[in-house]
């Protein structure tokens, strides 16, 4: 299984959102490169990037951080945040993202992203990010229902080359209360996409009890920065060490 740390920037810093509230909002660190940079030494692959300006407006702003990331350190980095057009998903791949995560656009217009997917410059590049409260998925930041089930969507996208889906349950996020185990664990079992949890996870013993299920990784944000989650340690116990 794959760690994901991540970090989330709003106005070029590295904040976190309580269950994607953006007035419910904590900030850690003033340099989101120098925190990358202590991923990349505990051994960290791959890291999560969100643009939390970017979801809310639908115009990424913080491709200047993503850029210098990859320009800075080895790690490949998936991001997300306002990811709604082709031109912006080509932006930030070509700014070293090796992987790009859409949400609403994907939700609110599944016939494009079907036709984006398809196309070899962005097949196996692009990720699906389904943002789910009590199942339902949730788009523009989080701010509006979709009217769609998670798990509807990721069935509607098993055909398609996708890169992943980021399965976030928007009522554990941010809440170091563990994922929800349950709805990750049958949405990777209903796919053959990988799965990426993300959402509340709270200790070592959430990263050991998907150990071993369906889940392809886990994304940790606030319990890394609050020093519940050692990072060295969840890497290796992700990895089976």
């Amino acid at each position: 299984m794959e760690i994901y740390p991540s970090i989330d920037v709003r106005s070029g810093k590295v904040v976190r959102l309580l269950q994607g509230d953006y007035a419910r909002q904590i900030n850690y660190a003033d340099d989101p490169v120098a925190v990358a940079a202590l991923f990349e030494q505990a051994g960290a692959t791959w890291m999560h990037l969100v643009d939390l300006d970017g979801a809310k407006t639908g115009q990424p702003a913080n491709l200047h951080v993503l850029a210098a990331i990859c320009k800075r350190t080895k790690l490949k980095v998936e991001f997300g945040g306002g990811m709604r057009d082709e031109a912006q998903i080509a932006r930030a791949l070509e700014e070293g993202a090796s992987r790009v995560i859409v949400g609403t656009r994907a939700i609110e217009d599944w016939p494009w992203f079907e036709s984006l997917v398809g196309r070899p410059e962005f097949a196996h590049r692009v990720g699906l990010g389904l943002d789910a409260r009590n199942g339902e998925v949730a788009v523009r930041g989080w701010v509006q229902g979709a009217g769609i089930q998670a798990v509807d969507l990721a069935n509607r996208a098993d055909p398609l080359p996708v890169a992943a889906i980021v399965y976030t349950d928007i009522s554990k996020d941010g809440m170091l209360t563990g994922p929800n185990f349950e709805a990750t664990e049958r949405l990777a079992n209903q796919t053959r996409i990988p799965v990426i949890a993300s959402g509340g996870m709270s200790s070592i013993d959430d990263i050991r009890r998907l150990v071993g299920t369906a889940v392809h990784g886990a994304i940790i944000g606030r319990a890394y920065y609050e020093g519940r989650i050692d990072l060295f340690e969840a890497i290796r116990v992700a990895r089976g060490r």
